[in-house]
């Protein structure tokens, strides 16, 4: 097939049609919902009374343990693309992290990637920005797609997972482990408050502060600068290999994403665990967060690049 590659949407004449299972108007109600909710509760941090600068530190400390961890090597390098190996109980602890983002089940979040990069910037992609940008940025997410809605896809694209109860009872059960964890951070916050100034209250509102930043605020950019590796790093950057597609390498998405917004790498060699090995720019860190892993024994047989150094 022959493809266009555009940079905005200002400059498509004819814009991709949606994947075939999305051609319909039909709104995911449940998702929709809970994604405006989630927004809503971020917003509380605009309330003096619930900042904190432990909470700021929180919303990037956050995105780099659930979301570098738990998303970049847990769901993405490590289920998705097989990029090392590790024992089933630390792979499983990964997926537990990466469930904290509210980034979807690992089965789903796994065989909608698989069927990206199968049909990257072509119309059965489930979220490419060549229909429109909100659609690659998450109006996808928004949107019914019955092609993900049966076992028949999850056989397609995920069999290796299916086979794993602890995915299976993910799959049902994955939004109570980011409800105890959001719980959690609240419970410990409050804790921690009390004890430091011996006050309910001030216990209350240190809670309430880790709570919406830990949590909530965090959720929120780790949500878009995850969605932004499918828009912004489909858009706008530079491209170090021809891969048939429109994968670009994003400054900001790279940075951001602590190394998942290399896309353009990552689409030439998939299998690789770093994604950041072309240029002596392309900081990583989630490629050195799985060397540490290595070096404590937790992980082994990763799949270098032959870029890459070390």
């Amino acid at each position: 097939m022959t493809q266009t590659f555009i940079n905005t949407d200002s400059e498509r004449a004819d814009a991709m049609p949606r994947p075939v299972g999305a051609l319909g108007q039909r709104v995911n109600w449940p998702y929709a919902i809970g994604v405006a909710v989630v927004h809503l509760l971020a917003l509380l941090a605009l309330l003096p009374w619930l900042f904190s600068w432990t909470g700021v530190v929180l919303v990037f400390l956050g995105n780099y343990i659930f979301c570098s961890t738990g998303i970049g090597a847990g769901y993405h390098r490590l289920l998705t693309h097989k990029s090392f190996q590790c024992s089933k109980r630390f792979e499983h602890c990964l997926a537990l992290l990466g469930v904290c983002s509210l980034q979807e089940s690992p089965l789903r979040w796994v065989a909608t990637h698989r069927a990206h990069h199968r049909h990257a910037d072509d119309q059965p992609d489930p979220h490419s920005p060549l229909v429109t940008f909100f659609w690659g940025h998450m109006g996808w997410l928004l949107t019914e797609n019955t092609a993900f809605g049966h076992i028949a896809t999850y056989e397609k694209y995920v069999r290796d997972l299916l086979r794993d109860p602890f995915y299976r009872w993910l799959e049902r059960y994955g939004y109570w482990v980011y409800v105890a964890h959001a719980a959690a951070f609240f419970v410990i916050g409050f804790a921690v408050g009390w004890l430091w100034d011996g006050d309910a209250m001030a216990g209350l509102q240190f809670g309430l502060s880790v709570l919406v930043w830990g949590v909530f605020v965090r959720t929120v950019y780790t949500w878009h600068i995850t969605w932004g590796v499918n828009s912004i790093a489909h858009l706008w950057g530079y491209r170090n290999y021809e891969t048939g597609e429109n994968s670009r390498n994003n400054w900001l998405i790279g940075l951001a994403t602590n190394g998942e917004g290399w896309h353009n790498n990552h689409h030439h060699d998939q299998r690789s665990a770093a994604h950041g090995f072309h240029r002596w720019w392309e900081v990583d860190v989630t490629y050195l967060t799985i060397l540490i892993f290595e070096r404590l024994g937790l992980a082994w047989n990763i799949k270098r690049n032959p870029a890459v150094r070390f």
